[in-house]
């Protein structure tokens, strides 16, 4: 199966929105937006869809609420795009995930579950950094081990900053004791989620046997340390930005007629 020239795929978070055109081979002027503040979300959706024409199909996959996946689904129609919504699958392009309930795992973990086995077959710790930290484990048989959900850095200081609104929510550097407020901040939450990401890997190594791929994707993966603090890491490192279009993609070629 193919896809055509007029598919487009749209990965829609609780903070931002990822959306590509797509073809067999790869994709296509991927772009982003954060979409926080829901004020004027609509303007935003038929400005960032502006370049999808009528008739072309659109392959989403949301996991954010039900107004906001209305407003996207809705700004699409109105330019007479077919819309064709992503479900989570217990059994898919060689991967099987752990969850009884397929609906219960995040369309998101699943496409960038497909996605990775699809990189290579060899086992694999999944960690995306958005608005929430995930983490999954996939072996190299496809076989999902189960994963953990934690606050991101970004929303660890977001939350502290609700309840003590003097606390800044950007800034700060990383170092191991700070010595003013932002630094703290900054490497309190980073540090916090690199040990649960440390700990992951030691554990996963435990239960398949070897130890696994770290490959990191999301829009906050960047706070877990640049590329050049990744022979820090227990583990060989790869970086994806756009893991689940990827996963998309696939999903979407594997439906296509």
């Amino acid at each position: 199966m193919s896809l055509r020239s007029s598919s487009w795929l749209i990965d829609l978070g609780n903070t931002r929105l990822k959306w590509a055109r797509a073809d067999d081979q790869a994709l296509h002027d991927a772009h982003a937006l954060s979409h926080v503040e829901t004020s004027g979300v609509d303007a935003q959706f038929d400005n960032a869809f502006a370049d999808i024409p009528g008739g072309a199909t659109a392959w989403l996959a949301s996991v954010a609420g039900d107004a906001l996946t209305t407003s996207a689904i809705a700004a699409l129609e109105r330019r007479g795009v077919n819309v064709q919504r992503v479900r989570t699958q217990s059994d898919f392009a060689g991967v099987r995930i752990a969850y009884a309930e397929p609906a219960r795992l995040g369309v998101d973990r699943f496409l960038a579950l497909i996605a990775a086995h699809a990189r290579g077959r060899k086992p694999w710790l999944i960690v995306s950094v958005g608005t929430a930290l995930t983490l999954d484990l996939l072996d190299a048989e496809g076989i999902h081990h189960g994963g953990l959900i934690a606050p991101s850095p970004a929303l660890m200081r977001e939350s502290l900053a609700q309840r003590a609104p003097q606390l800044p929510v950007q800034g700060g550097a990383v170092v191991d004791f700070a010595t003013d407020t932002p630094d703290a901040l900054a490497s309190g939450s980073t540090l916090a989620a690199r040990a649960l990401v440390e700990r992951s890997l030691h554990a996963a190594e435990q239960r398949i046997g070897e130890m696994p791929t770290l490959l990191l994707s999301g829009g906050g993966a960047a706070v877990l340390g640049d590329a050049a603090l990744d022979a820090d890491w227990p583990a060989p490192v790869e970086r994806e930005s756009h893991l689940v279009l990827h996963g998309l993609r696939l999903w979407a070629q594997a439906q296509a007629g």
